[in-house]
Protein backbone atom coordinates (compact mmCIF):
# COMPACT_ATOMS: atom_id res chain seq x y z
CA UNK A 1 0.00 0.00 0.00
CA UNK A 2 1.28 3.75 -0.74
CA UNK A 3 2.15 5.55 1.90
CA UNK A 4 -0.18 8.63 0.31
CA UNK A 5 -2.98 6.15 0.92
CA UNK A 6 -2.36 5.00 4.29
CA UNK A 7 -1.94 8.61 5.25
CA UNK A 8 -5.20 9.32 3.95
CA UNK A 9 -6.79 6.41 5.67
CA UNK A 10 -5.44 7.78 9.00
CA UNK A 11 -6.43 11.43 8.80
CA UNK A 12 -10.21 9.95 7.60
CA UNK A 13 -10.02 8.01 10.59
CA UNK A 14 -8.38 10.38 13.26
CA UNK A 15 -8.55 13.93 11.57
CA UNK A 16 -5.54 16.49 11.58
CA UNK A 17 -7.97 19.14 11.92
CA UNK A 18 -9.07 17.84 15.52
CA UNK A 19 -5.63 18.38 16.98
CA UNK A 20 -5.11 21.91 18.84
CA UNK A 21 -3.65 24.37 17.05
CA UNK A 22 -0.10 24.64 18.87
CA UNK A 23 -0.06 20.79 18.21
CA UNK A 24 2.65 19.07 15.48
CA UNK A 25 1.21 16.44 13.92
CA UNK A 26 1.37 14.78 10.58
CA UNK A 27 4.21 13.89 8.75
CA UNK A 28 6.98 14.82 10.18
CA UNK A 29 9.48 15.04 6.97
CA UNK A 30 9.65 15.59 3.41
CA UNK A 31 9.05 11.62 2.18
CA UNK A 32 8.06 10.06 -1.23
CA UNK A 33 4.46 9.62 -0.78
CA UNK A 34 4.29 7.14 -3.54
CA UNK A 35 6.33 4.33 -1.16
CA UNK A 36 5.15 1.06 -1.45
CA UNK A 37 4.61 0.25 2.96
CA UNK A 38 4.91 -3.14 3.79
CA UNK A 39 4.95 -2.77 7.70
CA UNK A 40 4.20 -0.24 10.21
CA UNK A 41 5.48 0.64 13.99
CA UNK A 42 4.05 2.26 16.48
CA UNK A 43 5.66 4.20 19.24
CA UNK A 44 4.67 6.27 22.18
CA UNK A 45 7.96 8.19 21.51
CA UNK A 46 10.56 7.91 19.02
CA UNK A 47 14.54 8.32 19.46
CA UNK A 48 17.15 8.63 17.32
CA UNK A 49 18.34 5.29 17.14
CA UNK A 50 15.53 3.89 16.25
CA UNK A 51 15.49 5.77 12.96
CA UNK A 52 16.65 2.98 11.53
CA UNK A 53 14.05 1.02 9.44
CA UNK A 54 13.94 0.68 5.98
CA UNK A 55 11.95 3.36 3.74
CA UNK A 56 8.97 0.57 3.27
CA UNK A 57 8.18 0.86 6.92
CA UNK A 58 5.77 4.03 8.18
CA UNK A 59 6.37 5.02 12.02
CA UNK A 60 3.56 5.95 13.82
CA UNK A 61 4.39 8.12 17.03
CA UNK A 62 1.86 9.43 19.69
CA UNK A 63 4.52 12.31 20.92
CA UNK A 64 5.84 14.21 18.49
CA UNK A 65 9.89 13.25 17.91
CA UNK A 66 12.29 16.11 18.52
CA UNK A 67 13.94 15.56 15.32
CA UNK A 68 13.77 14.78 11.94
CA UNK A 69 13.30 11.01 11.27
CA UNK A 70 14.59 9.69 8.07
CA UNK A 71 12.06 7.03 8.04
CA UNK A 72 8.73 8.14 7.32
CA UNK A 73 7.00 9.12 10.59
CA UNK A 74 3.75 10.21 11.27
CA UNK A 75 2.48 11.63 14.23
CA UNK A 76 -1.25 11.41 15.79
CA UNK A 77 -1.00 13.73 19.20
CA UNK A 78 -4.18 15.82 20.66
CA UNK A 79 -6.42 14.68 17.79
CA UNK A 80 -5.97 11.26 19.45
CA UNK A 81 -6.73 12.48 22.97
CA UNK A 82 -9.92 14.41 21.61
CA UNK A 83 -11.62 12.05 19.11
CA UNK A 84 -14.34 9.77 20.37
CA UNK A 85 -12.87 6.12 20.71
CA UNK A 86 -9.55 7.87 20.77
CA UNK A 87 -6.98 7.14 23.82
CA UNK A 88 -9.46 8.38 26.84
CA UNK A 89 -11.91 5.96 25.54
CA UNK A 90 -9.44 3.41 25.88
CA UNK A 91 -8.14 4.23 29.24
CA UNK A 92 -11.88 4.31 30.47
CA UNK A 93 -11.97 0.54 29.20
CA UNK A 94 -9.23 -0.59 30.98
CA UNK A 95 -10.05 1.06 34.29
CA UNK A 96 -13.88 -0.44 33.69
CA UNK A 97 -15.35 3.11 34.16
CA UNK A 98 -18.73 4.61 31.40
CA UNK A 99 -17.78 7.89 29.69
CA UNK A 100 -20.77 10.33 30.54
CA UNK A 101 -19.11 13.53 28.56
CA UNK A 102 -15.74 15.10 27.93
CA UNK A 103 -13.92 16.90 30.95
CA UNK A 104 -12.65 20.58 29.26
CA UNK A 105 -15.58 21.38 27.13
CA UNK A 106 -13.42 24.19 25.31
CA UNK A 107 -10.96 21.74 24.12
CA UNK A 108 -12.87 18.14 24.18
CA UNK A 109 -9.68 16.96 26.21
CA UNK A 110 -10.48 14.09 29.19
CA UNK A 111 -13.59 12.29 30.21
CA UNK A 112 -16.03 12.45 32.98
CA UNK A 113 -16.94 8.57 33.81
CA UNK A 114 -19.49 7.66 35.79
CA UNK A 115 -17.80 5.09 38.28
CA UNK A 116 -20.28 4.34 41.62
CA UNK A 117 -17.70 1.60 43.21
CA UNK A 118 -16.15 1.61 46.38
CA UNK A 119 -12.15 2.85 46.35
CA UNK A 120 -11.19 -0.70 47.06
CA UNK A 121 -12.66 -1.83 43.83
CA UNK A 122 -11.28 0.96 42.23
CA UNK A 123 -8.12 0.22 42.86
CA UNK A 124 -8.20 -3.59 42.76
CA UNK A 125 -8.92 -2.43 39.05
CA UNK A 126 -5.93 -0.23 38.70
CA UNK A 127 -3.65 -1.82 40.17
CA UNK A 128 -4.86 -4.80 37.19
CA UNK A 129 -3.74 -3.05 34.66
CA UNK A 130 -1.02 -0.84 35.50
CA UNK A 131 0.54 -2.70 38.49
CA UNK A 132 1.37 0.41 40.38
CA UNK A 133 0.27 4.20 40.68
CA UNK A 134 0.51 7.27 43.27
CA UNK A 135 -2.20 8.87 45.16
CA UNK A 136 -2.71 12.52 46.73
CA UNK A 137 -5.80 12.08 49.03
CA UNK A 138 -6.18 8.72 49.56
CA UNK A 139 -10.10 7.58 50.77
CA UNK A 140 -11.04 5.66 53.07
CA UNK A 141 -11.41 1.42 51.39
CA UNK A 142 -15.28 1.58 51.57
CA UNK A 143 -15.42 5.36 49.70
CA UNK A 144 -17.59 5.74 47.31
CA UNK A 145 -16.00 7.19 44.22
CA UNK A 146 -19.01 8.36 42.27
CA UNK A 147 -17.49 10.68 39.24
CA UNK A 148 -14.27 10.72 37.81
CA UNK A 149 -12.43 12.77 35.34
CA UNK A 150 -9.72 10.86 33.07
CA UNK A 151 -7.52 12.29 31.19
CA UNK A 152 -4.83 10.27 29.29
CA UNK A 153 -1.29 11.59 29.35
CA UNK A 154 -0.49 15.14 31.17
CA UNK A 155 -4.11 15.81 33.16
CA UNK A 156 -2.18 16.10 36.66
CA UNK A 157 0.37 19.14 35.86
CA UNK A 158 -2.32 21.54 35.02
CA UNK A 159 -4.25 23.20 38.06
CA UNK A 160 -6.67 24.43 35.43
CA UNK A 161 -7.59 20.88 35.52
CA UNK A 162 -7.88 20.77 39.49
CA UNK A 163 -10.12 23.39 39.94
CA UNK A 164 -12.35 22.53 36.69
CA UNK A 165 -12.74 19.02 38.63
CA UNK A 166 -13.44 20.60 42.12
CA UNK A 167 -16.03 22.81 39.77
CA UNK A 168 -17.96 20.04 38.34
CA UNK A 169 -17.88 18.23 42.11
CA UNK A 170 -16.13 15.33 40.60
CA UNK A 171 -14.77 13.05 43.50
CA UNK A 172 -11.16 12.04 41.51
CA UNK A 173 -8.78 12.97 38.56
CA UNK A 174 -6.82 9.89 36.89
CA UNK A 175 -4.02 10.81 35.01
CA UNK A 176 -0.41 11.49 34.81
CA UNK A 177 2.24 13.91 35.10
CA UNK A 178 1.53 14.75 38.83
CA UNK A 179 3.30 18.14 40.22
CA UNK A 180 3.97 19.32 43.91
CA UNK A 181 1.79 22.37 43.40
CA UNK A 182 -1.56 20.31 41.50
CA UNK A 183 -0.63 18.07 44.77
CA UNK A 184 -1.09 20.83 47.31
CA UNK A 185 -3.78 22.22 45.13
CA UNK A 186 -6.01 18.87 45.33
CA UNK A 187 -5.05 18.87 48.95
CA UNK A 188 -6.53 22.07 49.42
CA UNK A 189 -9.66 21.23 47.69
CA UNK A 190 -10.02 17.87 49.10
CA UNK A 191 -10.06 16.17 45.64
CA UNK A 192 -8.28 12.56 45.51
CA UNK A 193 -5.76 12.24 42.34
CA UNK A 194 -4.55 9.41 41.13
CA UNK A 195 -0.86 9.10 38.96
CA UNK A 196 -0.60 6.31 36.80
CA UNK A 197 2.18 7.97 34.73
CA UNK A 198 2.01 9.85 31.29
CA UNK A 199 3.58 7.45 29.54
CA UNK A 200 1.29 4.42 31.21
CA UNK A 201 -1.73 6.35 31.13
CA UNK A 202 -1.44 6.41 27.10
CA UNK A 203 -0.49 3.16 26.62
CA UNK A 204 -3.96 1.70 26.33
CA UNK A 205 -4.23 4.43 23.24
CA UNK A 206 -1.89 2.48 21.73
CA UNK A 207 -3.57 -0.62 21.84
CA UNK A 208 -6.94 0.76 20.30
CA UNK A 209 -5.00 2.85 17.84
CA UNK A 210 -3.50 -0.84 15.93
CA UNK A 211 -6.79 -1.59 15.81
CA UNK A 212 -7.82 1.08 13.72
CA UNK A 213 -4.61 -0.14 11.54
CA UNK A 214 -5.58 -3.38 11.64
CA UNK A 215 -8.64 -2.21 9.56
CA UNK A 216 -5.28 -2.27 6.92
CA UNK A 217 -4.01 -5.45 5.32
CA UNK A 218 -0.58 -3.86 6.56
CA UNK A 219 1.86 -5.97 9.58
CA UNK A 220 1.51 -3.13 12.26
CA UNK A 221 3.55 -3.81 15.90
CA UNK A 222 4.01 -1.59 18.99
CA UNK A 223 6.81 -0.77 19.68
CA UNK A 224 6.46 0.08 23.61
CA UNK A 225 9.74 1.65 25.33
CA UNK A 226 9.23 2.91 28.20
CA UNK A 227 11.04 6.39 29.04
CA UNK A 228 12.20 5.78 32.63
CA UNK A 229 13.43 2.76 34.86
CA UNK A 230 14.39 2.82 38.27
CA UNK A 231 17.55 1.79 40.26
CA UNK A 232 17.55 0.07 43.32
CA UNK A 233 20.17 -1.33 45.92
CA UNK A 234 20.22 -4.41 45.71
CA UNK A 235 22.76 -4.91 48.92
Amino acid sequence: MKLNEIIDFLNKEIPQNLALSNDNVGLMGSYDLTQEITSIKIFMDLYPQDDNYSCNTLIITHHPPLFIPKTPTFTIHSNWDIIKGGANEALADYLNLKVIESFDKHTNIGRICEANLSYKNLKETILNNFNEFSIVNKPEENKIIKKIAIISGFGLKNPNYIKLAKKDDLDMIISGDLTQETAIMAINLDLVLIDLGHHNSEVPGLEYLKNIIGKLDISCEIINKVPMVSERNEH
